[in-house]
């Protein structure tokens, strides 16, 4: 790690050119207040929501907060890519790994894995960031692909929401990297 050089009333910012194409930053002030606008959630189905934080269609990927209010199986799928989650409310697991995620637990899913997530029936709801790198690809029992979900489809939901419901289209524009 680099040593300090000055103390911090010194500070000096850079002063050179940033790199050619390098992409915006993005800060989401509340970006873990999970009571926020009810409006900001998207629908996947009557029970499962997600708030999207990072749509990046340049290199594709996702970062989502989704939130499920019910119990029992939610998906089964394959990771075309890896998955980062952090467990922010509630409880789950994989019908074919020993480990769960509780609330404050973080869990690395490697390209390739097939499981199948479940709510268990004491949870009322369960809330997890996921950082999605390539797709879902949902999967019946014999692994028989069923459906596919990416950045691209993540943000074509949000869009079709956002647009309709007085959100807008500029504050989806804003997660786009």
């Amino acid at each position: 790690m680099a040593e300090m050089t000055r103390p911090a009333a010194e500070a000096i910012a850079y002063e050179g050119e940033q790199p050619l194409g390098k992409l915006d930053d993005l800060v989401l002030h509340g970006a873990l207040d999970l009571d926020c606008d009810e409006r900001l959630w998207v629908p996947q189905s009557d029970s499962v929501v997600f708030r999207p934080l990072l749509l990046s269609v340049s290199q594709g990927y996702f970062v989502n907060i989704l939130r499920v209010r019910k119990t029992g199986i939610l998906s089964r799928h394959r990771h075309a890519g890896p998955v980062h989650a952090l467990t922010l409310r509630g409880r789950w697991h994989y019908l074919e790994h020993d480990w769960w995620a509780e609330q404050g637990s973080y869990s690395f899913e490697p390209p390739g894995d097939i499981h199948t997530l479940e709510v268990p029936d004491d949870v009322d709801e369960m809330v997890t960031l996921f950082h999605v790198t390539g797709a879902y690809i949902y999967v019946e029992p014999d692994g028989t692909p069923n459906g596919v979900e990416d950045v691209f489809t993540k943000l074509d939901s949000a869009r079709a929401h956002y647009a309709s419901n007085g959100v807008g289209l500029d504050y989806l524009d804003s997660l786009i990297r």
